[in-house]
């Protein structure tokens, strides 16, 4: 019996791990994580000297990768889900719009720049709400990909904010900003022009 009951606790510690191991590799599990990220972000751009500023450009960019990585874990194991797919931008847009708004809080970056690329994205999430609601794909194109691409890229330097190895690293960010915004207004007019049919434009 206490042979048998070894064994039992042993794999039950097997069972637990495997089930854990899932958990955190599972799609919507990283999705979650870069929502549970952003109060952390918020907290030490609210100190923003060099150590908390290097720190949060690290937690966000540890969230832009789980962007990735939720996608294709999806993809390669079958995971895709609804829920998922509309999380997924959801948790994006939250985010890049309370990195971007705490970097204005600053004074890093110019606030209009800001409202155009938090406008689009609040507009967008209306659209794509009909999207789903019409039972179309609601999955981001390539524009809109392109542009996370650029804002995630342009948002860690800005972070960073200061100067290291001669590197100015907020000038480096400001101009990754730029192509951000030009890829943000392509992309959003892209699915308004794509979907006009849904709002009878």
């Amino acid at each position: 019996m206490t042979g048998t009951g070894h064994k039992n606790n042993n794999f039950m510690k097997k069972l637990s791990k495997t089930n854990i191991k899932e958990i955190m590799v599972h799609p919507n599990s990283l999705t979650l994580f870069r929502i549970v990220v952003i109060p952390i972000i918020i907290i030490l751009l609210m100190y923003p000297n060099r150590f908390c500023s290097f720190l949060a450009a690290l937690f966000f960019s540890a969230a832009a990768i789980t962007d990735y990585l939720d996608g294709f874990y999806a993809r390669t194991r079958g995971l895709e889900t609804s829920l998922g797919k509309v999380m997924d931008p959801v948790a994006d847009k939250l985010l890049i719009s309370s990195a971007f708004i705490m970097l204005v809080s600053l004074g890093w970056i110019p606030a209009w720049i800001v409202c155009i690329i938090i406008g689009r994205e609040l507009a967008v999430t209306g659209l794509r709400s009909i999207i789903a609601a019409s039972g179309e794909d609601v999955s981001a194109s390539s524009l809109g990909k392109y542009k996370t691409g650029f804002q995630i890229a342009a948002t860690i330097p800005l972070m960073i904010h200061s100067e290291y190895f001669g590197i100015n690293f907020h000038e480096i960010g400001y101009v990754l900003l730029w192509g951000a915004l030009i890829f943000t207004i392509w992309s959003g007019a892209d699915y308004f022009y794509r979907f006009k049919k849904l709002l009878n434009l």
